[in-house]
């Protein structure tokens, strides 16, 4: 009887990894990826320029100015008013113009109570665009 003679070979262990199995999961994890990626994105609307040339360009709203001045001196446009003035006159001008805007710009030193004053007859006259100017 002979007796086989085993060789090493036979009964070692892989020393290679056989990474087919792992190449297939790696595909199909790409092809995942590529499929619900688009889904995750946000929809993005841009509005493209046409060929047609630009509207004709609006004409600049009127802005009325009104300034409080440190020594209580309230302003609208350059002129000088009181209080009671201000608001003739803001009212003519809300009779003439619904849609009327102003600014006012209060001086770094000026009065809160004349700030007040000025921001209240605005109110009582329904003016509500109105800005708040600052340096």
């Amino acid at each position: 009887m002979r007796l086989k003679k085993t060789t090493k070979r036979g009964h070692s262990t892989m020393h290679e990894l056989n990474i087919t199995p792992l190449l297939d999961l790696v595909f199909v994890l790409l092809v995942i990826f590529i499929i619900t990626t688009p889904q995750m994105m946000n929809n993005l609307e841009m509005t493209l320029p046409s060929g047609k040339p630009p509207p004709p360009a609006k004409v600049k709203p009127k802005i009325n100015k009104i300034a409080v001045e440190a020594s209580g001196q309230i302003t609208l446009n350059g002129q000088n008013v009181t209080v009671l003035e201000l608001k003739a006159s803001l009212q003519a001008m809300k009779a003439a113009d619904a849609d009327l805007k102003v600014v006012v710009k209060g001086s770094d030193e000026a009065d809160y109570q004349d700030m007040i004053a000025v921001l209240d007859v605005l109110r009582q006259l329904d003016i509500t665009k109105v800005g708040l100017a600052t340096e």
